[in-house]
């Protein structure tokens, strides 16, 4: 959480010290929501998700580590009008854009890791234990 707040986030929640991390959300914005949250937890998130989402809301469900199917409050997501978008892998032309994006704007991704590509199963170990902070990149 340190290092979040070292590269410029406002405010950090830990989901697993606050289970009800949706309502701290909303909390931390004097109840009005969040406008975008990034969804990678899938089924067993998104309700915390909705819940921190602004009325008119956007999530963009791009993981699903926690299982393919669940239970949606669609409640919840009538009255707050909140958005969900599946976002894929894009095409190469979308990737290209991207790196083109990323170099313009001189952004620098957080690489927690690199490994020569002999040692790729050390860093999928690694990448499993969960203890990277950023990317863990393989060297061609």
């Amino acid at each position: 959480m340190a290092k979040l707040q070292r590269l410029g986030a406002d405010n950090v929640i830990n989901y697993k010290a606050v289970p009800e991390w949706g309502q701290k959300a909303k909390d931390l914005t004097d109840g009005r929501g969040v406008d975008h949250v990034i969804e990678v937890g899938g089924p067993a998130t998104l309700s915390e998700s909705i819940t921190a989402c602004r009325t008119g809301g956007h999530i963009a469900l791009i993981g699903l580590l926690t299982g393919f199917t669940g239970e949606v409050s669609i409640p919840a997501l009538f009255s707050n009008q909140i958005r969900i978008s599946g976002i894929s892998i894009g095409s190469r032309a979308d990737q290209e854009d991207m790196i083109r994006a990323i170099t313009i704007n001189r952004l620098k991704p957080i690489i927690d890791r690199r490994f020569p590509l002999q040692e790729i199963g050390t860093a999928f170990k690694y990448y499993e234990s969960q203890m990277h902070f950023g990317k863990v990149c393989l060297e061609l």
